[in-house]
C-alpha cells in the first residue's frame, strides 16, 4: 500500500483522493484554500484525512506519489519542494487512466473543446453505447473510474491536465487547435503551450486516431517536430484530406477508410464557421468509434447549444441576448463575433490575460455598433475600441451591464456577452458571470 497525498480539494483532487482510497493506498488530501462544503462532504463520507487553509510538509513531503489538481501551477513551493526531493507528481487523469480499461476520445485546444466534447458525447450516446463524459467538464474522469463502469469515456482535456502526464493514452485523440492562452503558467513562452497541449498525443499507437484542424498554422507547425505513428485524421475548410473531413460546396465530406459519407451543413444544428470545424471533428471521431452514418447525422442535426457558450438567453422587444460568458480568450469572441449576422451590442471585459485586441478590429469596426466593458479595469479595452468612436460605457455588475446594453440596443440588434477575458475582478467563475447576465436578462 503507498501513500498518496493530493494537492487541492475541488473536484479533480477530491475524485483522485477517493479513487486512491477505493484501490486501497493511504490517502492524504491537502489545499492551502478552503475547501467547499460540498467537497468537505464527499471527503468525510469516504473517511478521507485531509486538510485547509494550509500545506503541511510532514503530511506531505512523505508521499510516494503525489496527484497535483490543474489548478494548481508547477511553482508553487510545496510543488517545487516535492519536485526537489524526487517525489513523482501526476495528474489526476494520468492516475485514474491506471485503473480505467474504457476506450477513451480525449479531445484539448484552445477553443471548441468543450462543444466538440459535448458532441461526440451526445453522438455515442445516441448510438447506445455505455458512455462517460468528464475531464474539464462535468464530474471528475477519477471519481467516476471510482465509482461507476462505462465501456467509453469522453474527455475534455486542458492543457494543465496534461502537464503531468506519462502514460496516459487516449484511443482517439482530438486538437481542434491551438491559439495563445495561459501563456502566464508557461513563463509567456508559446512553444511550452504547445508542447502541452501535444501530451494528449505522445503515446499514440498504430492503432489509435488523431483527429486534428489542417487550417491550424501552429498544430501543423508542431506536427513536423514529433513522429506520430497513429492514424491521421485531418480535418480542414480549405482544402480536400485524402482521409478525414473536408468542404465541398454545401456540405461536410467525411473520409474514413474506403468509405465517403456527405452531411449537410444546412442541417446542422449548431451555425458558424468555428461550429463546423467542431462538427467535423465530433463526426470523426464517430466515424472512427464505428457509429452509423444515419446516427451521426440525426445527432448532429438535434444537438443542442451548450449552456455559456453562444447560448441563446432570450428575445426582449426583439433584441436576443447572448450567452458566452465561456468566451475567455480573443480567438473565442472572434468566433462569437464572426457568426454574428445582426448589429452587436458587445459586452467583453474582467480580468486580461495579457489580450492584444487588434485581431478583433475588422470584426468590431463591421458587426459591433456599442460596447459595453464589464470589468473592474477597463483601460485596455478603451484604448483599443475607443478610437473608433463607437458608443462605449462601463458597468461594475451584470445587472448593470445588460441595462446599459438594452440602452443602446434596437429592434433587431444582439447583445452578446463574449467577454475575451477571466471572470475573476468580479465573478467567482465564468459559470457566475454567465448566470448573473442570464438573471439580469430574464428582469429586463
Amino acid at each position: 500500500m503507498s501513500r498518496i497525498v493530493v494537492l487541492g480539494g475541488a473536484e479533480s483532487g477530491v475524485g483522485a483522493a477517493v479513487l486512491a482510497k477505493v484501490k486501497g493506498h493511504e490517502v492524504f488530501l491537502s489545499d492551502k484554500g478552503k475547501i467547499k462544503d460540498e467537497y468537505a462532504e464527499i471527503l468525510k463520507k469516504w473517511d478521507i484525512p485531509y486538510e485547509e487553509g494550509r500545506h503541511t510538509e510532514e503530511l506531505i513531503l512523505n508521499a510516494d506519489e503525489v496527484v497535483k489538481s490543474p489548478g494548481i501551477p508547477g511553482t508553487v513551493p510545496m510543488v517545487q519542494k516535492l519536485r526537489d526531493q524526487g517525489t513523482h507528481i501526476v495528474s489526476e487523469i494520468e492516475f485514474a487512466s491506471r485503473y480505467d480499461s474504457a476506450k477513451k476520445i480525449c479531445i484539448t485546444g484552445s477553443n471548441g473543446k468543450t462543444t466538440t466534447t459535448s458532441l461526440i458525447y451526445y453522438l455515442l450516446k445516441n448510438a447506445g453505447l455505455n458512455v462517460g463524459l468528464g475531464g474539464n467538464i462535468g464530474k471528475s474522469y477519477a471519481y467516476q473510474v471510482a465509482t461507476e463502469h462505462f465501456d467509453y469515456y469522453v474527455l475534455e482535456i486542458s492543457s494543465f491536465q496534461l502537464d503531468d502526464v506519462y502514460d496516459f493514452k487516449p484511443d482517439i485523440a482530438i486538437i481542434t487547435n491551438i491559439t495563445p492562452d495561459h501563456l502566464d503558467r508557461y513563463d509567456h513562452k508559446m512553444e511550452n503551450y504547445v508542447a502541452a497541449k501535444f501530451n494528449i498525443t505522445k503515446n499514440l499507437t498504430r492503432d489509435d486516431c488523431f483527429i486534428f484542424d489542417s487550417d491550424d498554422d501552429i498544430t501543423i507547425g508542431h506536427l513536423d517536430n514529433i513522429i506520430l505513428r497513429c492514424k491521421m485524421l485531418p480535418f480542414s475548410q480549405e482544402k480536400e484530406v485524402e482521409q478525414g473531413a473536408f468542404l465541398r460546396d454545401d456540405k461536410i465530406v467525411l473520409r474514413y477508410e474506403e468509405e465517403e459519407t456527405d452531411l449537410y451543413l444546412q442541417e446542422l444544428a449548431l451555425g458558424g464557421k468555428h461550429n463546423i470545424y467542431n462538427s467535423m471533428a465530433a463526426a470523426l471521431a464517430a466515424k472512427a468509434s464505428g457509429i452509423d452514418n444515419e446516427v451521426i447525422r440525426n445527432s448532429l442535426a438535434t444537438f443542442q447549444p451548450i449552456e455559456h457558450r453562444l447560448e441563446p438567453v432570450l428575445s426582449i422587444k426583439d433584441v436576443l441576448y447572448i450567452n458566452d460568458s465561456k468566451a475567455t480568450n480573443i480567438d473565442s469572441a472572434w468566433y462569437a463575433l464572426e457568426c454574428q449576422k445582426r448589429p452587436v451590442v458587445w459586452i467583453v471585459g474582467g480580468t486580461d490575460k495579457g489580450n492584444d485586441y487588434s485581431i478583433l478590429n475588422d470584426l468590431v469596426r463591421e458587426k459591433v455598433k456599442a460596447i459595453v466593458c464589464l470589468g473592474v479595469d477597463n483601460a485596455k479595452i478603451h484604448a483599443a475600441f475607443g478610437p473608433m468612436g463607437k458608443p462605449m460605457t462601463d458597468a461594475r455588475s451584470a445587472e448593470e451591464a445588460v441595462r446599459k446594453s438594452a440602452e443602446f440596443a434596437e429592434p433587431g440588434d444582439v447583445v452578446l456577452l463574449s467577454p475575451c477575458c477571466a471572470s475573476f475582478d468580479l465573478f467567482k467563475n465564468y459559470e457566475d458571470r454567465g448566470q448573473q447576465f442570464k438573471e439580469a436578462v430574464r428582469k429586463l
